[in-house]
């Protein structure tokens, strides 16, 4: 069984490895978006350039987040979360590096792939190595310096846009890689998800014979390249080519259906397909979708909103969205106990629809624009919103299936998350009519931004009277989430498995 505790000194050490982990990946979820302005101009980049910037990183980390989590469980956690680091922060430097568009978009989806391996992993390490009495405060650690890294993010990526340049917000994840690295490999203690036996004769503890199961390498390919492909369909068509645009859009789709079959029929699916069985388990996924498309949209564009149109600074734009991750630093724990008392479905119906109130405020946000009287409000009630909603869905989604399938459960709607802000980044200026260079004028982009942000409204809306009409309170026995402190709504933290119990001889 697990048996460090958070106060001992190797606890501490853990904690602060996978804080380092996690916030890297963190960081970079919430800084990128504030640099996007800069990198366009620096790099003569169009508007597909940038979207290519934010989606690039999050297609290869959707589309490969669970089979990450599969891998630290079969050839150890602490290796694949060290694998992960480094791939991250090299990926970074070449960002930071990057001499043309092409290359920081490359090198944008390579660091998706170090994120797939380090995201899980962060979490697996914490819920391996610590004993059950202690793991709750562990885990509500690392998801609340996590959130302040979040807090921290555009306050810190606004001050380096304006100060040394765009390029510093991704050469700061190689000094953090440094600290996190040696002292993973020092302090925390590797482990992996095969049962363990006791050896009478050596009185040691050593793997179980039985084999993981394989990689479903396979679906994590088609699904990614499904992606990928409706992705590239949606951020072309504005102004690509009609026949190469409608042949990415068929053949996304093609993969889609290829990825389904591929699950339905495989013996051990990266996603498996029977966990949908679950009607509630079914809509809480599409409530995410839609909430989760709305909020990638909305930290997409507002923070180039306030720096073209409203004319502020790159750090007055990231401090302007402070409190939305203040608020659910203070009380997103709180949310989630209310929850619990009287059940999701209100949370969850009125969660998106403040979400949706804070964004229909954003349309008084122009030429301009007083932040007391114009940006607080709105990011005040879009933050009541998240507040109210994101810990409810959390817990919504474990409940609503198997305890033994809660990892699953949990890994999937964090896919789906994040492939829903991928898609909106995509669809968004190609449904509100922005061109390649509006973010170059701010009446145009001023524009495309108001009808942004009523179609991210409706989906919000959508999204309330789905989870009105389907979610119900959960039993009474179903597996509670550990993490209960949501510090960043961009990067909803993983509930993976527990650690299976130990066997020994005496088990039979």
């Amino acid at each position: 069984m697990p048996d460090v505790r958070l106060a001992s000194p190797r606890g501490r050490w853990i904690l602060l490895t996978t804080v380092l982990g996690s916030s890297m990946a963190m960081l970079d979820s919430t800084v990128v978006n504030v640099a996007l302005p800069r990198i366009g101009r620096d790099l003569d980049a169009d508007l597909a350039v940038l979207q290519w910037t934010v989606n690039a990183y999050l297609l290869t980390l959707a589309g490969l987040i669970l089979l990450g989590g599969s891998l630290g469980d079969h050839y150890g956690r602490r290796k694949v979360f060290v694998i992960g680091v480094v791939w991250f922060a090299a990926a970074s430097l070449l960002c930071g590096l990057a001499p043309n568009a092409g290359v920081l978009i490359a090198a944008r989806a390579l660091q998706g792939v170090g994120g797939a391996l380090l995201t899980p992993g962060s979490l697996a390490l914490i819920q391996a190595s610590f004993h059950h009495d202690d793991r709750g405060r562990a885990v509500g650690l690392w998801s609340g310096f996590g959130g302040i890294g979040a807090a921290v993010g555009p306050f810190l990526g606004g001050w380096l846009v304006d100060g040394p340049g765009w390029r510093w917000v991704f050469l700061l994840n190689v000094p953090l890689a440094v600290v996190c690295v040696p002292v993973a490999l020092r302090h925390v203690p590797e482990s992996d998800g095969r049962p363990v036996r006791a050896d009478a004769a050596a009185g040691k503890a050593r793997p179980h014979g039985r084999p993981h199961a394989p990689f479903d390498v396979l679906g994590a390919l088609l699904g990614a390249l499904a992606l990928a492909l409706v992705t590239y369909a949606l951020i072309e068509a504005p102004g690509g080519s009609t026949g190469v645009v409608s042949v990415a859009a068929v053949a996304g789709l093609a993969a889609g259906a290829a990825f389904v079959m591929v699950e339905r029929r495989s013996a051990d699916p990266m996603l498996p397909l029977d966990i949908f069985a679950s009607r509630q388990f079914t809509a809480v996924n599409l409530v995410t979708l839609c909430v989760y498309a709305a909020f990638g949209g909305f930290f997409f564009l507002s923070a180039v909103q306030l720096q073209v149109v409203v004319g502020w600074s790159a750090l007055g734009a990231g401090t302007a969205l402070l409190p939305t991750t203040v608020l659910m630093l203070l009380l997103s724990a709180r949310s989630g106990e209310l929850a619990e008392h009287i059940g999701p479905r209100i949370p969850l119906t009125v969660g998106p629809l403040l979400c949706a109130a804070g964004m229909l405020l954003m349309l008084r946000v122009g030429p301009g624009a007083s932040y007391a009287a114009d940006v607080l409000p709105a990011v005040l009630v879009l933050g009541c919103g998240m507040v109210t909603l994101v810990a409810p869905l959390t817990a919504t989604v474990l409940a609503s299936v198997d305890v033994s399938r809660a990892g699953v459960a949990s890994g999937v709607n964090n896919a789906a998350a994040r492939a829903a802000g991928l898609v909106a980044v995509a669809a968004l200026p190609l449904l509100t009519g922005m061109s390649a260079e509006a973010y170059r004028s701010a009446t145009a982009f001023d524009e495309a931004f108001g009808r942004a942000m009523v179609l991210c409204a409706a989906v919000l809306v959508v999204g309330a009277v789905l989870a009105f009409a389907t979610v119900r309170r959960p039993a009474p026995d179903c597996r509670r989430p550990e993490c209960r402190t949501h510090g960043s709504v961009l990067a909803p933290p993983l509930e993976g498995e527990r650690p299976k119990r130990r066997l020994t001889l005496g088990d039979g």
